[in-house]
């Protein structure tokens, strides 16, 4: 899909006309939280659910396809870590969108435009926004630095946004970063978006992955107690490019090991080891949460239609 004959339409209604959407909002593609039963509820809700493929675990990949149950959804893909193959292994699967982040998404979207699928990209500066444009992107989603899960350490979202959309005014933008409602979703409209992706919101749902005892962490917490960093990349693996870093609530690990990364490295495999029985035993203090400064407004686990209905129908 392309934007060919959208032209006419413009801000939410543009990017509802261009996915076939309702309403103005994506599921932001968290690996092993976004799973099947999540994003088809988005899409049933009238949004665009996107399933998190991670970094291309194709096996996993299949099992969650199955439980959207035919439901039109996206799929979400880490730049970084993934091939052509990856790639076209995905397209089998006949998503609406593919997402992909984190990394150069140039060289496979070419492919997937001519699959006739539409490319959704989601940076974190003007420079990635621009070259992902050049590149053939349908959508572009801008992530500030606010954002939950792994990002860029820098610019906020209602600093990166008017500016990408300066920059690249006759795209469709979608904003990334603690979003949970109709209050972010008009201020990033003003600043040039089309739509919101939200991520932690979703994550805080009854359809999420996680488990009940991870999606309380995310009612219990704040915003001031998320902190970004690398810690988990390094107990868990993979290390990530050094641009990129994690936003989580903190724990127990990250205050001793924030500063000391060089000793960590030393002591990964024990530290994965222990982290690993405390996700089997849910041990909040230790485990990890991905999770965005939009925490504050999170005081419930609700299903993933009470978050899409927060946002207006666009068409």
């Amino acid at each position: 899909m392309n934007l060919t004959g959208d032209s006419e339409q413009t801000g939410p209604s543009r990017l509802c006309h261009l996915l076939n959407i309702d309403r103005p909002v994506l599921l932001a593609p968290m690996a092993g939280i976004a799973g099947g039963e999540l994003a088809a509820d988005v899409t049933n809700s009238g949004g665009l659910g996107i399933v998190g493929a991670g970094y291309g675990d194709l096996e996993a990949l299949a099992t969650q396809m199955e439980l959207t149950n035919g439901t039109e959804v996206g799929i979400g893909l880490i730049s970084w870590t993934i091939n052509q193959a990856t790639v076209d292994a995905v397209l089998g699967h006949k998503p609406v969108a593919v997402w992909l982040s984190f990394g150069d998404a140039t060289p496979y979207i070419r492919s997937i435009r001519d699959a006739g699928v539409t490319v959704i990209c989601q940076v974190t500066t003007v420079g990635e926004g621009q070259a992902v444009a050049e590149a053939g992107a349908d959508i572009i989603v801008a992530q500030g630095d606010e954002a939950g899960g792994h990002g860029r350490s820098g610019r906020s979202l209602f600093g990166l946004l008017p500016a990408l959309h300066a920059a690249l005014p006759d795209i469709p933008l979608v904003a990334a970063g603690g979003i949970n409602g109709r209050q972010e979703f008009d201020a990033a409209c003003a600043l040039g978006a089309s739509g919101v992706a939200l991520g932690t919101a979703y994550y805080a749902t009854e359809e999420s992955l996680d488990s009940p005892e991870a999606k309380q962490r995310l009612v219990e917490a704040t915003g001031d107690e998320t902190v970004r960093g690398i810690v988990y990349d390094l107990i868990r693996g993979p290390e990530w490019p050094a641009e990129f870093s994690g936003r989580s609530i903190r724990t127990e690990l990250t205050d001793h090991w924030t500063g000391k990364e060089n000793e960590l490295r030393k002591n990964s495999k024990a530290l994965a080891k222990r982290h690993s029985q405390a996700v089997e035993e849910n041990d909040m203090s230790i485990r990890v949460v991905w999770a965005g400064e939009g925490l504050d407004a999170i005081d419930a686990i609700v299903p993933a239609a009470q978050v899409s209905q927060r946002f207006p129908i666009c068409r």
